[in-house]
């Protein structure tokens, strides 16, 4: 019942998400930064309740508020960085523009279940999309204060839907959801992630995994600046536009 009403609001709120300026996708993200340095202390009791260390949830805490910051610096900058012209010989311009999926259900790693929660969203925000997040299951107490951080914020209802519960359980429909347009199976268990891949292998195209080997943890994308912005552009799509010259 959850997943069905997540899918739902989410499929509602993904186009006048998409159609929403970069520069405002941008100010929205930048605001949740702020919202959530406001509930810093709150985020890190979460933590602690789940048997982190003060020093760990303080620096889990920073790291998310920053990585979101991050994410809240792209939106504005696809089209220059991805984006492009392409020589053709005709009267016309002929362009690409990167575009959103639509409806990306992600499910966020077990280690550092803000920081992991917050890395996942970011990218798929930033990119436009709207987000259905499988929170962490052994500590899902910062994504239910960043649901409550999200719903006093700018960010439209819909367009972030966080869900708490037994992966084992609900992955099954998750990745076999008709309405959904992308998966992001970084935080899959291993023990679920075969069957995870090739469910969401039989309806949509766009499915980022974790590679075989790589163990789960915080941050998919930590390292180089490439590596960070396949967050983004997983889920983005590439259109190309021919514009006749002189129109």
């Amino acid at each position: 019942k959850d997943l069905r009403e997540a899918v739902r609001v989410a499929r509602i709120a993904a186009e006048p998400w998409a159609a929403r300026t970069a520069m405002v996708r941008g100010q929205i993200l930048y605001r949740v930064a702020e919202l959530m340095e406001g509930r810093a202390a709150q985020f890190r009791d979460d933590l602690i309740n789940h048997g982190a260390s003060k020093s760990d949830a303080a620096a889990e805490v920073s790291a998310a508020i920053d990585r979101m910051v991050w994410y809240a610096g792209w939106p504005d900058k696809l089209s220059a960085v991805l984006g492009g012209t392409n020589p053709v010989a005709s009267s016309h311009f002929v362009f690409t523009l990167p575009e959103p999926t639509g409806v990306i259900a992600s499910i966020a790693p077990e280690a550092s279940p803000l920081l992991g929660l917050v890395s996942r969203l970011g990218g798929i925000l930033a990119g436009g999309n709207v987000a259905i997040v499988l929170a962490s299951e052994s500590a899902p107490l910062p994504a239910v204060t960043l649901a409550e951080t999200l719903a006093v914020s700018d960010v439209p209802a819909g367009v972030v839907n966080i869900i708490t519960a037994r992966r084992a359980e609900l992955l099954p429909h998750l990745v076999r959801h008709a309405d959904i347009d992308g998966y992001d199976l970084w935080g899959c268990p291993d023990e679920l992630l075969v069957e995870a891949e090739q469910g969401a292998a039989e309806h949509v195209a766009r499915v980022a995994r974790r590679p075989h080997g790589v163990k789960d943890r915080a941050d998919a994308f930590d390292g180089e600046r490439g590596e960070r912005i396949d967050g983004i552009t997983a889920f983005l799509e590439m259109k190309t536009v021919w514009h006749p010259i002189g129109s």
